[in-house]
């Protein structure tokens, strides 16, 4: 059992990981493209978020649009990301996108992921059975 829950440990944590990696791809090339049109002369102001999708757990209409921009695999990440870190997005209330994504990372990591492995070393093991040679199966 503990095996298992280890398991489920790490694919949660590398969930949550990969997620986040991917928005600091998204948030990093935003910066680049405004940073460029700054400096070509047409600065439209700040980097704000791709039509709200950054944001964890999206409503119904922005993950819409979620879909549309993202390929099949990124998508099944992000889903994966706002079930685990739905419990946290009401933790990080705030006008910042990165706060709003980071809190519930962190939280999710030390829960699922440090919880997780936590609880899968308390588990007891299945002792396995060893029986000698001079012994007779019985």
């Amino acid at each position: 059992m503990g095996s298992l829950v280890r398991l489920l440990a790490i694919g949660a944590s590398a969930v949550i990981a990969l997620s986040l990696i991917f928005f600091a791809i998204d948030q990093s090339s935003a910066g680049r493209d405004t940073q460029v049109r700054s400096l070509e002369g047409a600065d439209d102001g700040a980097v704000v978020s791709r039509d709200g999708i950054d944001a964890p757990n999206p409503g119904p209409a922005q993950e819409r649009l979620r879909e549309a921009k993202n390929t099949s695999a990124r998508e099944l990440i992000d889903d994966g990301n706002d079930v685990l870190a739905s419990p946290f997005t009401a933790l990080s209330p705030s006008d910042n996108v990165w706060i709003e994504r980071l809190v519930p990372a962190v939280l999710g990591l030390l829960l699922f992921g440090l919880g997780g492995l936590i609880l899968a070393n308390w588990l007891p093991e299945r002792r396995a059975q060893h029986a000698d040679w001079r012994e007779t199966a019985g």
